[in-house]
């Protein structure tokens, strides 16, 4: 087990370790934690009580963060030639179709997400085992699939996450950058609870948000009051 250097140890002093600490107390507190010389992420842990294995407990979704992620998120639109300008214009990182479709076969996955058109998922299917384990595949549900390539790629330049539950119940997101404001990093952080509340399957059972964490990049984590009912 690694030796918890000196910051990291101050940093942890700052936190009750009983403490349930409101949303607005936490956002505040995670800068005041956070170290590193770097920008560093503003992340989310939240723990439901689904069971994952279920398609009729799978929480997934779209959220659009009011104040962005901070992050730079490069966009791959794969389009035919008559939507070329509309992914452009919007700010697309790289536009195009089949010289992509070639490289992502060799195996490029340099972007953060692919933008694309009813029309081309076809060509898609077969890159599934590139795409899918690095969450590139686009998807109708998160609005990545669409005729509308222009609003579809600013969504996404504008602070659009999807996320969606992992095997073990968990949903991580990032809300944000330690550079923000505690003010921006606690809408955030709220919009995306409120998004995740609306979705609570009909199926699940007992208690449906079971805990919350907020952390930075190398920080401890804070523990979240999970009353959101």
């Amino acid at each position: 087990m690694s030796k918890e250097s000196k910051k990291q140890k101050e940093a942890r002093s700052k936190i009750d370790p009983k403490k349930n600490y409101s949303l607005l107390e936490a956002s505040s507190l995670v800068k005041e934690i956070t170290n590193t010389k770097f920008d560093a992420s503003i992340d989310l842990a939240v723990r439901l009580g689904v069971d994952p294995k279920k398609a009729n407990q799978m929480v997934r979704g779209v959220v659009t963060l009011p104040h962005g992620t901070g992050k730079n998120i490069s966009v791959l639109a794969l389009v035919t030639p008559d939507k070329e300008t509309d992914a452009k214009d919007a700010g697309a990182d790289y536009v195009g179709l089949d010289e992509y479709l070639n490289k992502i076969k060799d195996g490029w996955t340099d972007v953060d997400v692919i933008v694309t058109m009813p029309s081309i998922m076809g060509k898609l299917g077969p890159l599934g085992r590139v795409l899918g384990p690095r969450g590139l595949m686009p998807n109708p549900k998160t609005g990545t699939v669409t005729m509308d390539i222009k609003k579809a790629v600013s969504d996404v330049k504008g602070g659009k996450i999807d996320f969606k539950v992992d095997k073990t119940g968990i949903i991580h997101a990032s809300v944000g950058k330690s550079s923000f404001t505690s003010e921006k990093i606690h809408e955030n952080a709220d919009e995306l609870l409120k998004t995740i509340m609306k979705l609570k399957p009909s199926t699940s059972k007992g208690t449906y948000v079971k805990s919350v964490f907020m952390s930075s990049t190398m920080s401890p984590s804070i523990s979240v009051d999970a009353n959101l009912d």
